[in-house]
């Protein structure tokens, strides 16, 4: 499948009903557009199977109600929703979108509590999002924008409105030729990525930021899972920009990106080391599993 997003063939789940994909449309007044009341998921299908769906839906129903926009779907719909347009579609192998939002309707401002919730699915073939950086390793920016404090929004919800510095902080890195920008949180301290977690290597332990600011990916925890498996200490903490000087290996983790290798943040450089590697192919053989 290739082209704009909004002029392709197939079929997309709208409010309980698969609608040709160019008629999945919603109102230029819909709330969501206007004061970014909207919560999504990614998802990676495998053979036929997406990877800790349930765990997803169950996310986009936890998001919606931290945004005071209760989902008026069942976590068994939404499964059955996801699984509708892979069937409608073709699909086996596929990243799947689930995404909720305030619509248009009787409000028009700030509140929107008259306003529908409305949510959709849709999905695609989608292949390594970072391209060839999957194998060399990923160039990244430093942004200028820093993830804010938790008390300011809610940052465990996957909401539309905290990836607006995303987009700025991704634009301007690839200006620099990067494939994406590390941020730091609102503390200085090492974050993540404009749509990853990251993961520092030092003598065979693995770092990773404390995800208490910025929301603790279901792959971030899947790679924690299997490092520990392989008896790997996993030390997740506040890690300092300077601290980067000194690791050796760094991958990114996220359901588009999967495991992918960092050759490059800034000015610091990391080899694309053998745990690196080694942790890619076992996410992998998980998701296939």
């Amino acid at each position: 499948m290739a082209g704009a997003y909004d002029d392709r063939d197939g079929f997309i789940w709208m409010d309980g009903k698969l609608v040709p994909w160019r008629d999945a449309n919603v109102h230029v007044l819909s709330h969501a557009m206007h004061y970014a009341s909207s919560v999504f998921e990614g998802e990676r299908c495998y053979g036929g199977k997406i990877f800790l769906s349930r765990k997803h839906s169950e996310r986009l129903l936890f998001s919606g109600n931290e945004l005071d926009m209760p989902i008026p779907h069942s976590v068994d719909e939404i499964e059955a929703a996801k699984y509708a347009v892979l069937k409608a579609n073709n699909l086996t192998d596929a990243y799947v979108r689930a995404v909720a939002w305030r619509g248009a309707g009787e409000d028009m401002g700030v509140s929107s509590a008259r306003n529908p919730v409305r949510m959709a699915v849709a999905a695609w073939e989608w292949g390594a999002y970072y391209g060839d950086s999957k194998f060399q390793g990923a160039k990244l920016d430093i942004s200028k924008w820093k993830r804010p404090s938790p008390e300011t929004i809610p940052v465990h919800a996957k909401a539309a409105g905290l990836y607006m510095i995303c987009t700025a902080s991704k634009h301007a890195a690839e200006a620099k030729g990067c494939s994406d920008a590390l941020f730091m949180d609102f503390r200085g301290h090492v974050a993540e990525a404009t749509g990853a977690n990251i993961f520092f290597v030092k003598d065979g332990e693995v770092h990773t930021p404390l995800a208490d600011c910025f929301l603790n990916g279901l792959t971030r925890q899947t790679v924690i899972g299997l490092l520990k498996e392989r008896n790997v200490t996993v030390h997740e903490r506040h890690i300092e920009p300077a601290e980067m000087e000194g690791f050796q290996q760094c991958w990114l983790t996220g359901t588009a990106a999967e495991v992918t290798p960092v050759g490059l943040i800034g000015d610091y450089r990391f080899e694309v080391g053998a745990l690196t590697r080694e942790i890619a192919q076992d996410y992998e053989k998980l998701v296939r599993s």
